[in-house]
């Protein structure tokens, strides 16, 4: 089930960071219309997206094939354009979706390996077993101390992101990021991983976004598999393989 559906997903996901209901207000600003394939349906409605809105969004890491007009069939970039501040709403966006993105990541990893070391003789819960969704629980069960430590770790994780991007609110920038902040940028790359060559830079940071968006469709696919199946990944893969 998973893998050859899910890089098909991530092919189609891989354009854009705007999805969602089509619901946008058309901005009270008045422009030329630029649309620059019209027969792209799935590209910004330019007759309700400002220019500067459609550039600022266009140049952002995370644009790539199959989409190159980026992917917004649900116009919220017209969205964020009838906003008072709409590129201050599309740098928070973006924040917004590459976090989700790394937790999601973090999540799809820990849920195949959550279900893939039952077997292993040496376990700090020898007791976990079954689909991830249920290991929370199971660990809840014995006693053991979980909820606590996670809840701390992400305060402390989510204060640092806050102190680093976020404006100090009052009434011109209340829930907006620091004008000096790149989304996403806390700071941290102890490997030196990051190029400083710009090109090379925003190349690896659309690679992170489109790992990240496939991981968001996966970890919620996973999710919703074992609430239907009651069973992990690889066991119901396996059982629809006929290699159980």
């Amino acid at each position: 089930m998973a893998s050859s559906a899910l890089a098909s997903v991530a092919r189609l996901s891989g354009a854009s960071l705007f999805t969602a209901s089509r619901t946008a207000a058309p901005s009270s600003r008045t422009f030329a219309p630029i649309r620059a394939v019209a027969d792209d349906p799935a590209a910004p409605d330019a007759t309700v997206t400002p220019p500067d809105v459609l550039k600022y969004a266009k140049d952002l890491p995370g644009v790539t094939l199959p989409f190159p007009n980026i992917f917004d069939p649900a116009t919220l970039l017209a969205r964020a354009a009838s906003s008072a501040r709409p590129i201050k709403e599309l740098k928070r966006w973006r924040e917004s979706e590459i976090v989700h993105g790394r937790v999601a990541m973090l999540a799809t990893l820990g849920f195949i390996v959550g279900e893939q070391v039952e077997d292993f003789p040496a376990r700090f819960f020898p007791h976990v077993t079954g689909p991830a969704i249920y290991h929370f629980q199971q660990v809840e069960n014995e006693g053991a101390i979980f909820w606590e430590p996670l809840i701390f770790a992400i305060a402390l994780a989510e204060s640092y992101r806050v102190g680093l991007g976020w404006a100090t609110p009052d009434s011109t920038n209340f829930n907006t990021l620091r004008e000096d902040y790149e989304p996403g940028n806390l700071g941290f790359d102890p490997l030196g991983l990051l190029p400083t060559d710009p090109a090379a830079k925003k190349d690896m940071q659309s690679k992170e976004l489109n790992n990240g968006r496939l991981a968001m469709i996966a970890i919620a696919g996973f999710v919703a598999q074992e609430l239907v199946s009651g069973q992990g990944i690889f066991e119901h893969l396996f059982k629809r393989l006929g290699l159980d």
